[in-house]
């Protein structure tokens, strides 16, 4: 009686066994291999973008590549899922309860990523520029998902957050080839003004580094309480900027003091009166 017994469940179970694999054996092995042919072409779509993107930018390129590869096997994840009968609608719905959460956690984070996906887009800067920003100037060594480095000319690394970056004013000063230098000059009112303006000619002449077209601007700006300032513009290499407004205000100096041309500096005349009682 109880082989009979045994014999029945084990024909029960047996039964059970070949309905379940006859009902989900299919869609198992058409999940495999949609995984499988899913996760190939992924990987072939990501290698045909790295190599479009990569001699191009680099860093985008890299971001680009693993962001969109993370969504797509999320997305064939979720359909193998399905396919399988798993019920996707809840599971979804857990994803986003905890994506939720975790961009309330993480706010700034998130400000900061937000921002350098649009400066990856919008490219206001690039490796290598040379930027004004946050109270710092210095030139871009990494853009970085989440905060740029900037090695600022007294050899400082700064690490600035990029949400700041994006949402906030920053000069570029290395867009273009030729930047305009602004230098002011002032004379005693004595002075010949002509010929401190020929010494301003002469030595913008003698410098290779100066560029003839613009040409330079050398005129009266203002007259100072002390000084007439004469106003000197001259369009130079953007590499040459400050070099050349450096050694400008030197050679200035010296050939104002071999032309007795005198550059004031400010004073004030105190007159004391003596009142008896």
């Amino acid at each position: 009686m109880e082989d009979l017994v045994s014999d029945i469940n084990v024909s029960e179970y047996y039964d059970q066994a070949i309905s379940l694999i006859m009902a989900y054996a299919p869609k198992l092995i058409l999940a495999i291999v949609t995984l499988i042919v899913g996760m190939w072409l992924i990987n072939r779509a990501i290698g045909v973008l790295d190599k479009k993107l990569g001699a191009k930018d680099p860093t985008l390129n890299k971001f680009l590549c693993g962001l969109i590869s993370a969504v797509l096997k999320i997305m064939l994840l979720i359909s193998v899922a399905s396919m399988i009968g798993i019920a996707t609608t809840s599971f979804i719905a857990v994803i986003g309860a905890a994506g939720l959460a975790i961009g309330l956690a993480l706010q700034g984070s998130l400000a900061n990523f937000a921002g350098g996906v649009l400066i990856l887009i919008f490219k206001p800067f690039k490796v290598g520029d040379t930027i004004e920003a946050q109270g710092f100037l210095g030139a871009v060594a990494e853009i970085q998902i989440l905060y740029t480095v900037v090695n600022t000319f007294d050899n400082r690394r700064i690490v600035i957050p990029n949400g700041s970056l994006s949402n906030a004013t920053l000069v570029n000063v290395s867009v273009y080839d030729t930047r305009r230098c602004d230098m002011t000059f002032g004379i005693h009112y004595n002075d010949d003004i002509d010929k401190a303006k020929a010494i301003l000619q002469r030595l913008f002449d003698e410098d290779e580094r100066s560029l003839k077209d613009p040409e330079p601007r050398i005129c009266v700006g203002s007259l100072g309480d002390n000084s007439v300032n004469l106003m000197f513009r001259a369009w130079v290499p953007t590499d040459d900027l400050w070099p050349y407004y450096w050694d400008m205000h030197e050679k200035v100096k010296k050939a104002f003091d071999e032309a007795d041309i005198t550059i004031p500096f400010p004073q004030r005349d105190v007159h004391v009166y003596n009142k008896s009682e």
